[in-house]
Parts: C-alpha cells; structure tokens; sequence
C-alpha cells in the first residue's frame, strides 16, 4: 500500500475507581449532549485533539475521533482534568485501551474483485448491495474494504503495527493469487 496509509479514527475506552454524576458534568461543561432518556451516556466533544467522549455513570470511558492511538489516550487525560476541574473525584483512570483503529490506503492499482472474491477465504462480495468486498483476515483480526479503483478501508486494528502487519498481508495474498 505504499507510504499512504492513513489513520481515519481511534477508538479508545478506559474506566475510572468511580461512578461519575453525569447529570452535573452536564450542568457544569460546556459542548456536553446528556439525554439519559434517549442514551444513557453522556456525550462530550473536544477540540485539541478532536475528539468526541461517551462518558458512563459506571466510569467508563469511550473516546473517538482522533487520529492517532497517542491523541487518544491525550484526549482522556484532558478529559479526566475538564471533569476535576467540576471539583469532581473520578479516581484513578484505568486500563485505557485501544478498541480499534480505522485506515485507509491506496494499493496504487486496479482490484478485480470478482477474481479476488472467487479466489481469497474470507470474503463476501456482492456489487448490487454494495460496490465494495469484504474481506476478514483472522491474524491479524482485522477486516478490509477493497474498491475496484483500488482504494482500501482497514478497521479493526489495535496499533500501528497490528495494522502495518495487516496490510503486508492483504498485500501478499493478493500478489499470491495475482490480483495486485
């Protein structure tokens, strides 16, 4: 995929030693969306880095929208510090994991996706319901979008490295059946 591998989103999640009270973060922050009627999370937005927050009366935590696995982990911590700012303890944030990671990338060449379709495990393709094929790759666990114009959509990675490896192998088993 050459050098163009792009990172779309991050979606990262922690959980807190406490249960947050939504109902006065709601109060007290601005860009705060609190439904609880419709959705029992409280949904906050931030600008550097961009990112939305879904935040739980439980402690959890779940943070999308940026573009890197380091943003995200940055944008919990401005998180945690706008929410102590309330005067509000939430304890010690735990266990920030990165869920999943979302690229894309251009295999630089046309894709036959009948060929592929026919010759590759894993995929499903059928262009009356959607132009593009499906493809699931077990290690890494990873799932891809590839396009006729060759433009490739990657979700499921959890690092950078999960999803170079990825993409070295969606590389390898297409020159392996000669569709790239």
């Amino acid at each position: 995929m050459g050098g163009n591998t792009i990172i779309r989103n991050v979606v990262a999640s922690c959980s807190t030693d406490s249960k947050i009270p939504l109902s006065r973060l709601a109060v007290g922050l601005e860009g705060t969306e609190y439904e609880p009627e419709q959705f029992p999370g409280l949904v906050m937005r931030l600008t550097d880095p961009k990112a939305a927050a879904l935040i739980f009366n439980s402690g959890k935590i779940v943070c999308t929208g940026t573009k890197s696995p380091e943003d995200a982990k940055c944008a919990i911590d401005k998180l945690v510090q706008t929410i102590q700012t309330l005067g509000v303890n939430i304890g010690k944030v735990r266990d920030i994991t990165i869920q999943n990671i979302v690229a894309s990338a251009n295999m630089d060449a046309k894709l036959n996706l009948n060929k592929i379709a026919v010759e590759l495990e894993g995929t499903e393709y059928d262009p009356e319901q959607f132009p593009g094929l499906i493809y699931r790759l077990d290690d890494p666990r990873v799932v891809f979008l590839l396009f006729t114009s060759g433009k490739v959509i990657c979700t499921g990675g959890k690092s950078q490295k999960e999803l170079n490896r990825s993409i070295e192998k969606l590389r390898e088993n297409l020159i392996g059946i000669n569709a790239l």
